[in-house]
This record gives structure tokens, sequence and C-alpha cells, in this order.
């Protein structure tokens, strides 16, 4: 009988038996990050208390009374409705800093938040079973929960609006509306609940973060808040934002546009731009693109050629009429102050997708496969360089970056012993946007 049997490392077994490791084929890398998450601090007058909502797009569409309190074609849902013409997930975080749940003598509101003022407890003795009581939840005259035949309240469910109150009497009323829901301090003008919001998205990753506010100081915030956590922390995202001032980072895109009407927001097409520029395909621009969102722009700062090309020069981003449609007219963001070592390519933002695409696919693929699991000696080295450089080839393929030479890649040992260093050269690829035509007339 043999006796010995399992893995080996070394060949250094005393028990007779076959010793047997099962090992993988090596496969290369070449994963590429999934683009379409937005962040969004946003005041609310409903929805979770935690500190960030998780919404996707298929979310927002099926529930989105039971997550913002409001039906998916409700006036207040607009820029939300903006925000997933582009982005598949979204980061919420309510602003909301304290406000109150509406309350009543039969249940308390899920959370807190004006809505809550909406909801209204309807109680009448059950037709079969005339000492029991059939309970109705609605939201603005629409029925969300029903329950038959309750005998007390301590028999009622919680539903997705209200906790109901386990020792309170029941007893028929028309409606009894919920009072006292508000939503606190919120987003416009009180720095501190965005203070929170940042620093509770801080531990997410995204593509874009949005800015809804027109007060300088919280804009300034924003800006800051991006430039530390893209050049000091790693994080790569985009911020947008509407009229910012000076900027000049490739990490933030300021709108030009104000948005008009009655009960517009001025900043409403951040909604719009925030989720369009975390949908876009890293191989891909977002410049000419049309607008298909529900605000209404302003296009007075932006009807002429010298006011576009100013703006443009500024790194404004800004749209223009083309026929009946407002389209982009180039995909930018604020760099401007152009060098030898970071040229205008840095100020197209499909260049800035293409190198955070590099760099957060490079980290996942260190981080998962590397860290802590592989020697840093040279088979090691070989075979991270053959990961990255097959991620650089599917890159390629997609066409995002060009003439990719892996012979140029090259992967090292560091200063210390547990150190990588990796050098390369990469050229992205940018869409066509000019076209000059010299046609000879014979």
């Amino acid at each position: 009988m043999a006796l010995g049997g399992g893995f080996w490392l070394t060949q250094n077994k005393v028990l007779p038996g076959t010793y047997h490791n099962f090992i993988s084929k090596a496969r290369a890398f070449v994963n590429l990050s999934d683009r379409g998450y937005a962040a969004l601090p946003i005041a609310l007058d409903w929805g979770a208390d935690d500190a960030v909502m998780t919404v996707t797009k298929e979310d927002m569409q099926k529930d989105s009374l039971k997550i913002f309190g409001y039906d998916y074609t409700h006036p207040k849902l607009k820029g939300i409705r903006d925000l997933f013409k582009g982005a598949l997930t979204v980061f919420f975080c309510k602003l909301n800093l304290g406000g109150a749940k509406a309350t009543n003598e039969f249940a308390t509101a899920k959370y807190k938040g004006e809505r809550g003022n909406d909801i209204i407890i309807v109680i009448q003795a059950n037709v079969d079973e005339p000492l029991k009581w059939d309970v109705k939840t609605l939201i603005a005259g629409t029925l969300i929960d029903e329950q038959i035949a309750v005998s007390t309240a301590a028999d009622l469910k919680n539903n997705d609006f209200v906790d109901f109150k386990k020792n309170a009497t029941l007893a028929a009323t028309a409606g009894t509306k919920l009072t006292g829901g508000n939503n606190g301090a919120t987003a416009l003008t009180a720095g501190t609940p965005h203070q929170m919001a940042l620093d509770e998205l801080e531990a997410y990753g995204f593509n874009t973060l949005g800015c809804l506010s027109e007060d300088t100081i919280i804009k300034s915030l924003y800006m800051e808040y991006t430039k530390r956590i893209r050049d000091e922390a790693g994080g790569k995202f985009q911020l947008i934002g509407h009229k910012l001032g000076k900027a000049d980072h490739e990490g933030i895109i300021d709108i030009q546009n104000d948005a008009i009407g009655d009960g517009e927001e001025v900043f409403g097409a951040v909604y719009w731009v925030t989720g369009v520029q975390a949908g876009v395909a890293v191989n891909q621009s977002n410049t000419n693109r049309t607008y298909d969102g529900e605000h209404v722009l302003d296009m007075s700062e932006t009807k002429t050629q010298p006011q576009l090309t100013l703006l443009l020069n500024e790194g404004k981003y800004v749209f223009h009429r083309v026929g009946d449609d407002f389209n982009v007219l180039e995909d930018v963001n604020t760099f401007t102050s152009f060098r030898t070592d970071k040229n205008e390519d840095f100020s197209y933002n499909q260049t800035i997708r293409v190198l955070d695409q590099l760099a957060i696919d490079t980290a996942h693929l260190f981080n998962t496969r590397y860290l802590g699991k592989v020697p840093n000696d040279q088979d090691g080295r070989i075979s991270l360089w053959n990961d990255i450089g097959k991620h650089r080839g599917e890159m390629q393929r997609i066409r995002a970056i060009q003439n990719y030479d892996k012979e140029k890649l090259l992967v090292g040992q560091g200063e210390s012993k547990r150190a990588v260093v990796v050098q390369e050269e990469v050229i992205n690829t940018l869409t066509m946007s000019q076209l000059y035509v010299t046609t000879m007339v014979a």
C-alpha cells in the first residue's frame, strides 16, 4: 500500500508513494476592465441612508420607486435618467445631513426625507372577517403594499417603504398621512455633506465623478479631491463639473453650457456628461456625440466660431448646434499647459481613458496574480512581462493603442528585492475629428 501522496515542492519525501502536482497550463491575462461606473453625491427626497447606494441601470428601470421614492417617469428623476444614458452602474451618495423620517401612529418611513410625507396608511375591516384588518400602504396615491386579514399591528410585516409600529392599536382610517419627513441640510451650499460623501467614495472604483453644485468652494473641494486621488492615491477617474473655473488638469472636465428653463438646475448637463463619459468605450470618443438628455441647454455662449475656438483653447467641454441637434464639440478636458513631457494628447479624454485603462488593468493583473504569490526572480518577471504584453496586444486589437512593440517592454527588478519596475512605450489612438482636403482640378 502506497502511503505517500499529495503535492510536492521539493523532492524530499520519506514515505513511498506517488506525489503528483496538478498545474494549470499558463494562460495569459488579457482581461480589460469594464467601464460604465459613475459616482454621484446627490440630494435626495428618499433613499437608503447608507453612505453609498449602488444602483444599476436595470435597478433604475425596474425599482426606481423603491430606490428613489418616485416612478421612473417622474420629473424629479430627470437628471438620474440622463445619467443612465451612458452609465451602467452608479454609486450614489445621499448628501442629506440630518433630516428626519416621516411617521404617524401606525408606521415610520423606511428612510429620511420629504418623500415620506406622501405615504398614507389605509386601514379597513376585512370583509370576510370583520374582526380583522386590511392594511394598505400608498405613496402619492399608488398602492405599494396590502396586507389582508391582520389581527394586530404585531402581525404586520414591514415593507419597502415603512416599518410598522408593532405596539400600535389598529383602527379604521380612510387614510392617515405620515408627517414630519425632511431632507435636512443638503447639497447646494452645505460643504460638509459633500466632504463626507467624497470620503465614502474613496473606497470605490469608478470612471467618472459628478459635481452637482454651483458653489465655488464646493467645486474647489471636488477638484482638489480629484487631483489628490489621481496624482497621489492612484485612483483613475475624471471629474465632471459645470463652470469650474481654472483647473488645467487631465482628470477634470468642465462643462460650459448652462441648463435653462423653469426649475432647471444650471448644472443640469453634468448628469448626462457624467454618464456618457463613464460609459464610452476605451477605444471611442464622445466628440460630435449628440446630446439626448432631457435638460434644455443654453447655446448662447457657443454660437460662433470665435466663441468655440476660444472655449476649446481654454479646455472647456461644450455643446454646439448642428442642425436640429446639440453635439459635443470635442471630447476634451481642462489640461492646457502643454509641455515637452506632457503634450496636447493629454487634453483629449480618449487618451486619458486609454492611460487609465492601462493603469487599472495592470494594477489588477499584478494584485490578483503576482502580489505575494510569484517570486521576484527572472522567471517570475518573464511571466509578468508576457502577461502585460498580452494585455497590450488586446488593447491594440481593439484599436485603443497602435504599433505596440513588446520588445520595448522592460520588466526588471527594482531597488529592493521585493520591487518590480516596468517601462514601456505606448502610442494611443484617437478618433478622427479633423479633415483637410486638397482637391486638384484639372
